[in-house]
């Protein structure tokens, strides 16, 4: 039987591809439990920096398993609920339940993303989308609720008046709405998708991993609170940062980097 995640490692770039192209790449309890691993896997390895997420073709996410889901409830019955689910949520921000790392991840949305499919993308850190590309939130329609929190990456995205008509209408997005809304980064003919994910991948690969990281999870802090917050939470951030020591040589040769990678990009 083929294996519902497939996993490579390339070049300090894992690609983690959700393989079950025959259900439109719906999330049973067997992927869930798979992807979580592989994450998990890439997250411990040393020689991944960043990770690229995509779907076997046709299709991104369908979401949660419907067929699973009619029998027992699938993975709704094994959810996290109330004040401690919660606070889970709120400790790993977007990198929860989901996605658990610490490490960059570029979703390349190859297909449709529809509701636990969309809540798949949105825990990305940013998105490349193929022309093929479509995004629904079906959660009314089949009647269930967001778990993964969709109901606070799709108004950041998109987002409150937007992201409520995505949610109570069900309706399909094409992937050039996605990009005026913010919803995606990039839009890409569908032969090009994972090829320019890869580029992006390699431009994150070339930075300072310590650097990219904190810089990632202070954008996370500091989209849970407000005003004057959010700047204590940089703040913060940067006094951890510096007190865990910069290294004056290093940064020396990383300017000289970025002066030739900037001319070079003119």
């Amino acid at each position: 039987m083929p294996e519902v995640v497939l996993f490579e490692v390339s070049d300090r770039v894992a690609t983690v591809t959700l393989n079950r192209p025959q259900a439109r790449n719906a999330l049973s309890s067997e992927l869930l439990r798979v992807l979580a691993r592989v994450v998990t896997e890439a997250e411990a390895r040393s020689d991944v920096d960043v990770l690229i997420l995509t779907g076997a073709d046709p299709a991104f996410c369908a979401g949660l398993d419907l067929k699973e889901l009619g029998t027992d409830g699938g993975p709704l019955t094994r959810a996290p609920t109330g004040r401690a689910a919660g606070s889970a949520t709120a400790q790993r921000a977007r990198k929860g339940t989901i996605l658990p790392t610490s490490k960059p991840v570029i979703g390349a949305v190859n297909g449709v993303a529809v509701t636990g499919g969309l809540e798949l993308a949105l825990n990305c850190d940013f998105l490349v989308a193929s022309e093929r590309a479509r995004f629904a939130d079906t959660h009314a329609r089949v009647g269930v609720h967001p778990l993964w929190g969709l109901t606070v990456l799709l108004p950041q995205a998109v987002g409150l008046r937007r992201a409520r008509e995505m949610s109570a209408t069900g309706n399909f997005v094409d992937a050039t709405t996605a990009l005026e809304w913010g919803l995606v980064n990039h839009v890409v003919a569908h032969d090009d998708l994972l090829p320019t994910a890869h580029k992006l991948a390699s431009d994150l690969v070339s930075n300072d991993q310590r650097a990219t990281r904190a810089i990632l999870a202070t954008y996370e802090e500091a989209s849970r609170v407000t005003g004057a917050d959010a700047w204590d939470v940089e703040a913060r951030a940067a006094a951890e940062f510096q007190r865990d020591g910069v290294d004056p040589d290093d940064i020396e040769r990383r300017r000289r980097g970025v002066v030739d990678r900037g001319r070079s990009q003119v």
